[in-house]
């Protein structure tokens, strides 16, 4: 071994001078411990077998020094530096894990206190959390050796040390690899409302009535969402809920809604009674659980307008051999969301995430009476997602995916936008440093990016013959009992840096045909490989991911490596969030047709605003989504929360209209789903108060007459 001035990275990451005095010592050290004689011949022939190099491991080097003991045949010597380095690695990991109970306990939140995922939808810091935290590093480790060893397997060692080297470098990130289940899926009901839980585990029966579907309804999603790393979709529910409201209190049930049915002393109408399935639901369902770490389950529904309904259940028959009544979902879908905006003033509800899907037809909503309805709801302060399409080839629900309907088995990866259906696993290319490593380094980055794109494509495949094999031995219940079919789950190549890597390549971020082309151009080369490799068994979209906790690690990791960072978090949208020159139109116009025609998984237009606008307004913007090709909207408008006296307001205020007080908090969405600002992590705290909330200025589109709108 030639000496040399080397410079050695150490564990976590920093630099020192090579000594080769340490390594000498350790080995000394190595002999000592089997009381083995050890002169310095011997010791500088161990050594002469190591190949130091500039920037090497600690890790590296102590594997040559095994290495180098057994070439010489000190077999004991070996086996007790291996057993020294792994107790020194215990020590090192519980170590980490006490500085880091120490670091969480100190934390203001639990997003904050998260080493590996924050997530504001963990409301609570306490134990459970704690408990739940602790193991993470574990898991990730173990997802990696399970997915390294499967490349292996199937494309070779060298495919497995390129994403491995991917992966610690920031091109790419694996999403949710501190848990071991699939991603999320969108459920069909049908293998529950048949034969109860029990072919998934549990000891429930199929609902019989009205009260046995709400309680039944609740233990099939804990215990769905208890197998599933992310969303719970029920597209189906209130389909279903309509089902057993109407058999037992007939088909026109909200003809006569008002009647007293209950015979108790509280004598309750039947819009009571269905009211509260409707709170034991969903005030359930917003309980924090166990099995998720103390969050509660990530539920999405689906409201659908007259056309969208028809077109995806007409076909459906329920056991009995009845058909879905249109007109009594409708007036049900209604009746929850009336209700829910209303109960959202009482106390903040953040799940179901509610989408409302409707068919376009010459540059408007088909269906006027829901798109009347729908704008009534935003003007009324209801927050909630829109899906807008011009045929029902597809379908979106929760943060932002939309997939393919196939056999009426359509898709959506983060919410209800299929029946049984969903996203095994997502898997992110970082936009931002893939390009400007390319261009950097002088070489063609559409390429390079073709490269990462490729490579992306096999690690998911190797990820999805992991998955068999979870389901061979029985481990995916799901899957057998036919709640998820696994050919109709897509594998996501997720992107995110989008808008920063075109301003590294100095677009303007605005409807222009550069940028337009830059978007066209990048997403089109991902969509090639989706194509490429999509066979019978598999399926691949592209999702522009929430990037509620990598969008800030993104923007770290890229700063401290030298690469040009725009902004503390990136962005998961197609505009800058910051922006206050953009009109509304302007983001619209983003988020439409030209700009996702690539982004086969879809993308959400979050649009900021500081004040609700009027029905009308609502109902014309609806037409301008259909114009421009935006798909999935919704509108964002913070909720003011008094900390002192409990109050909730609909509105962005600046202090307590009920009490006064200046002490007040804002709900509104993280990325995709409502929460107290107070919950988020401390970066996306920082990049909401960054958010450009639109006024009346920026709205510069004509309304048409109310009476237009009633007609």
């Amino acid at each position: 071994m030639e000496i040399s001035n080397f410079t050695i990275t150490k564990r976590d990451g920093s630099k020192d001078q090579f000594s080769l005095d340490k390594i000498m010592n350790a080995i000394i050290k190595a002999f000592d411990s089997v009381n083995e004689p050890a002169n310095l011949g011997a010791v500088s022939k161990i050594v002469s077998h190591l190949d130091i190099h500039d920037h090497i491991t600690v890790e590296d080097i102590q594997n040559q020094v095994e290495v180098a003991l057994m070439k010489e045949g000190y077999y004991k010597v070996a086996k007790s530096f291996m057993l020294y380095r792994q107790a020194h690695t215990e020590d090192r990991e519980t170590l980490s894990k006490l500085h880091f109970l120490e670091d969480y306990m100190e934390a203001a939140n639990a997003a904050t206190g998260s080493k590996f995922d924050a997530n504001a939808n963990v409301e609570h810091k306490n134990i459970a959390t704690l408990i739940g935290e602790l193991p993470k590093a574990n898991f990730i480790r173990l997802n990696r050796r399970m997915l390294t060893d499967r490349i292996k397997k199937i494309y070779g060692k060298e495919l497995a040390n390129e994403y491995l080297d991917k992966l610690t470098h920031h091109f790419i990130y694996k999403n949710d690899e501190t848990n071991l289940a699939n991603y999320c899926a969108s459920i069909t009901m049908y293998p529950w409302l048949i034969g109860g839980t029990t072919s998934i585990g549990g000891n429930s029966t199929a609902p019989t009535n009205l009260k046995s579907f709400c309680g039944g309804f609740i233990n099939m999603v804990f215990m769905v969402s208890s197998m599933l790393a992310g969303a719970c979709a029920t597209p189906e529910f209130l389909m279903y809920m309509n089902y057993f409201i109407q058999k037992e209190y007939g088909k026109d049930y909200y003809k006569h809604a008002n009647d007293i049915v209950d015979l108790s002393l509280k004598k309750r109408s039947l819009d009571k009674v269905i009211t509260d399935c409707f709170e034991q639901i969903v005030y359930s369902l917003n309980q924090p659980t166990g099995a998720r770490n103390y969050q509660a389950v990530f539920w999405n529904i689906s409201y659908y307008d007259k056309y969208y309904f028809h077109s995806l259940f007409e076909n459906f028959y329920f056991p009995d051999g009845s058909q879905p009544d249109w007109e009594g979902l409708s007036w049900l879908q209604k009746r929850f969301m009336k209700w829910f905006n209303q109960e959202r003033t009482k106390t903040l509800l953040t799940f179901p995430v509610e989408t409302m899907a409707m068919l376009t037809e010459n540059g408007d909503c088909k269906d006027k009476e829901w798109a009347d309805f729908a704008a009534e709801m935003y003007a009324e302060g209801h927050s909630f997602f829109t899906y807008l399409s011009d045929n029902a080839d597809s379908l979106s629900s929760c943060c932002r995916l939309r997939n393919e309907i196939q056999d009426n088995g359509f898709s959506y990866t983060l919410g209800a936008g299929g029946v049984s259906t969903g996203s095994k696993s997502v898997l992110t290319i970082n936009l931002n440093r893939t390009i400007q490593y390319a261009v950097n380094h002088k070489l063609d980055y559409k390429k390079y990016l073709g490269e990462i794109v490729d490579l992306c494509h096999k690690v998911q495949i190797a990820y999805n013959e992991n998955l068999k094999e979870l389901q061979a031995h029985g481990m995916l219940p799901l899957f057998d009992a036919g709640y998820i079919n696994i050919k109709r789950q897509y594998l996501t190549i997720g992107i995110n840096g989008l808008v920063e890597a075109a301003e590294f390549m100095g677009l303007k971020i605005s409807p222009n045909d550069d940028y337009k082309h830059f978007v066209q151009e990048i997403l089109g080369i991902i969509e090639k490989y989706n194509k490429q490799y999509r066979s019978n068994e598999l399926m691949f979209n592209c999702e522009m991911i929430p990037a509620e906790n990598v969008g800030v690690k993104h923007a770290k990791w890229d700063r401290e490596d030298g690469y040009f960072v725009p902004r503390d978090c990136y962005n998961s949208y197609f505009y800058v969030v910051e922006d206050d020159s953009l009109d509304i139109v302007d983001k619209f116009k983003l988020h439409g047709a030209p700009y996702i025609e690539h982004l086969t998984g879809g993308s959400a237009l979050h649009m900021n605003l500081e004040e609700h606008l009027s029905k009308a307004q609502y109902r014309q913007l609806f037409r301008v989504a259909a114009k421009e090709g935006c798909n999935y909207f919704t509108f964002n408008i913070p909720n003011t929360i008094c900390n002192d006296c409990g109050h909730i307001d609909k509105r962005y205020l600046h202090k307590c209209p009920k009490c006064g007080s200046t002490n007040v908090d804002y709900m509104t969405r993280i990325i995709g789903y409502l929460k107290r600002v107070s919950n988020f992590s401390m970066p996306r705290q920082e990049e909401a108060h960054r958010r450009f909330y639109a006024g009346q200025s920026k709205y510069t589109v004509p309304v048409q007459q109310e009476a237009t709108e009633k007609a």
